[in-house]
């Protein structure tokens, strides 16, 4: 995907404990799939509810958290995934000073997700 095309933010859905582990501890390393893959996986505004659906169903305790992908640099890294389309990939841990916005995982009347 080149820079142009390239969403300027991402997502990454956390549970509450490790939202907390992020906010104390100022980075965060990834959820247990994360760190099995060797990357934190990220969601474009249009990919987030896909993967609320599929990873986190049934799931409370949920929060998402809005990323500025420049500010991560070249640890992001586009890569087919579902569907066979470009998702963002984070290679390194995810520092809380690119995190622009956090908020609960809500959903509005038609059940979709709400972004921060």
């Amino acid at each position: 995907m080149t820079d142009a095309a390239a969403p300027a933010v991402a997502y990454k859905i956390l549970t509450g404990e490790q939202l907390s582990r992020l906010l104390a501890d100022g980075t965060f390393a990834g959820a247990p799939v994360d760190l099995a893959d060797g990357y934190i996986h990220m969601s474009t505004a249009e990919q987030a509810q896909g993967t609320l659906d599929k990873h986190f169903a049934g799931q409370d305790d949920l929060h998402v958290a809005a990323v500025d992908l420049a500010a991560l640099g070249s640890t992001v890294k586009w890569e087919v995934s579902r569907g066979g389309a470009l998702f963002p990939h984070i290679y390194a841990d995810l520092p809380l000073s690119a995190v622009i916005a956090h908020a609960q995982v809500e959903r509005n009347s038609d059940g979709v997700l709400v972004l921060p």
